[in-house]
């Protein structure tokens, strides 16, 4: 025989692979990841529980009046102010979602589809500002309207993306007049 038949002849097929072992770690890994999943889902809920002292969120009066402002964009969640992680669930506040703000001399209405709607009354707003972040997203510095929003005893942040950034600064001034000029009256 010459050498080429007797390497050929010589050769041993390749090992199957073993399907039990697979199957065992594609399952194992799925079902990892349905607990991780899982507990996720559950420290929601459980921060959700422990924010159940917030009162409902009010709703937006029906005259508003006339709107100053408007801006649609994101909102991308609420924390406790002045604590940029540390997110508010309770009410859907803690719900990402599309926006659509106006601001009248009632205050800030905040209209998301798919989630809850709230309205801020003039008389709660203390603060707006620039920022670069807020639980669960970060931008470059500025890129965030952040409203300051006293609600029940608790003072919350509400952090807003404009599609347009570049209006940001409008409503940083605009509702900052507002809120200077409401403690102004305020303290006659």
């Amino acid at each position: 025989m010459t050498p080429v038949i007797l390497l050929a002849a010589e050769k041993e097929s390749a090992e199957v692979t073993d399907w039990a072992a697979r199957i065992g770690w594609v399952v194992g890994l799925g079902l990892f990841v349905a607990l991780v999943y899982w507990l996720m889902r559950e420290g929601w809920k459980w921060r959700s529980t422990l924010q159940g002292d917030l009162p409902e969120l009010p709703s937006a009066p029906d005259d508003l009046g006339a709107a100053k402002l408007t801006m649609s964009g994101r909102y991308h969640g609420s924390t406790t102010a002045g604590h940029w992680l540390d997110r508010i669930v309770a009410h859907g506040l803690g719900t990402r979602s599309r926006v659509e703000l106006t601001l009248t001399d009632a205050g800030l209405d905040v209209v998301r589809p798919g989630a809850s709607d709230f309205f801020v009354p003039v008389a709660a707003l203390r603060e707006a500002r620039l920022d670069k972040g807020i639980a669960g997203k970060v931008l470059t510095e500025g890129g965030l309207l952040v409203v300051t929003w006293e609600h029940g005893d608790k003072m919350i942040d509400s952090g807003f993306r404009s599609d347009h950034a570049a209006e940001h600064n409008e409503w940083v001034e605009t509702l900052n007049d507002m809120i200077n000029k409401t403690e102004t009256e305020g303290a006659r």
